[in-house]
């Protein structure tokens, strides 16, 4: 077999399959983790269970992750606000906080270790390709004729590391107004107890001039938008932005080829969910290939299908309600607004609602 793409989710298909006892080439090379890599996942409980099972969760240094034990989401009103608690929730965290350098660096060091895997920078004769390339995938889906199609929202997410004045108390903070989402995610780098992760959608032009800012400047403007309850911020790290954009592909497999995490969908960040989707498919398409009958060949396109069967539900669910929240929370009118916060309101005082919208985020 073959996985194209040396990112999260091709490292952790790799590992999937060599667990399988299946020989996989991983095309791409290792790469000296970034010193200024602002990235952190919100990673659920299927997520770190995959991670656990490939024998790496364990092996990420301290304080790479931080539990989020409670989550608080502000609407563009007073009125508007969603409170998720872990222990309301019956469940041990409501996600946790990764470092993403620190995950990748442990996936390389696994692989290190896998008597099945070889890395190599060239594509191999395989009954099967796993293309995980995410965004860079665009050129092979092309020439699969995948039918990958996808929208630009106009907007830049800005990342960086923060460090506050007031402990996070493991509370995730988010902020929906038109037209921006921004979402502080407790962390213990680079400051135990006190720091966040920062993730803030904008258009892209008021990005643009939010990251030409100089830190005191753009400080000043992350704590308007924030208020007082985390505590004044300082950048605790560089700033780093990308481009945001919906999408998704209309055939996820072929004979002897399939689509997994980002190659196959596209999704906002509002949610966090991205790379939950991407390793629940990993979890996936190892299970189908685990148990598939004896005669049947790995790239056999019924077989693949079985795995498309087992995703397609829950990515088009994800990708409708970020994006539905998204354009909800971008209507600038009055009854809209009054609307969403009201319905904000509702939902926080409905306990199996809440439950059933925990349950759809930590299964991805």
């Amino acid at each position: 077999m073959q996985v194209s793409g040396a990112g999260i989710v091709g490292k952790s298909l790799a590992l999937s399959l060599s667990r399988l006892g299946h020989s996989v080439a991983l095309r791409g090379t290792p790469t000296a983790p970034a010193r200024d890599d602002v990235r952190a996942y919100a990673l659920n409980a299927a997520s770190v269970d995959l991670l656990q099972r490939l024998k790496v969760w364990d092996s990420l240094g301290a304080g790479a992750t931080t539990p989020v034990h409670d989550m608080v989401v502000h609407g563009d009103s007073a009125s508007g606000q969603l409170e998720f608690s872990a222990w309301e929730q019956r469940v041990g965290t409501l996600a946790v906080i990764t470092d993403a350098a620190a995950l990748e660096h442990a996936l390389d060091t696994a692989l290190g270790f896998a008597p099945h895997v070889t890395r190599t920078g060239a594509d191999v004769a395989a009954t099967l390709v796993a293309h995980c390339e995410g965004r860079g995938a665009a050129a092979s889906l092309h020439a699969l004729d995948a039918g990958f199609e996808r929208s630009d929202y106009g907007q830049k997410a800005i990342a960086a590391r923060l460090v506050a004045t007031l402990p996070h108390r493991h509370v995730a903070r988010q902020w929906f107004r038109s037209p921006d989402v921004l979402a502080l995610l407790p962390f213990d780098r680079p400051a135990a107890a006190c720091s966040y992760a920062l993730v803030w959608s904008l258009p892209a032009e008021r990005a643009d001039a939010l990251l030409a800012m100089e830190p005191a400047a753009f400080e000043a403007e992350l704590g308007e938008a924030a208020g007082a309850e985390v505590g004044a911020l300082r950048l605790g790290s560089e700033r780093a932005a990308w481009p945001l954009v919906v999408g998704g592909a209309a055939n996820w497999c072929g004979p002897g080829w399939v689509l997994v995490g980002d190659a196959a969908h596209l999704v906002h960040p509002l949610a966090g969910q991205g790379l939950n989707l991407g390793l629940a498919d990993v979890g996936a398409l190892s299970a189908v290939i685990a148990e598939r009958e004896p005669w049947r060949g790995v790239g056999d396109e019924r077989l693949l299908r079985r795995y498309v069967r087992q995703r397609a539900a829950p990515t088009w669910a994800m990708t409708r309600i970020t994006d539905g929240l998204l354009r909800l929370f971008a209507e600038p009118s009055a009854p809209i607004r009054e609307l969403r916060n009201n319905g904000m309101s509702i939902v926080n005082r409905i306990a199996p609602i809440k439950r059933w919208l925990t349950a759809r985020a930590l299964d991805s």
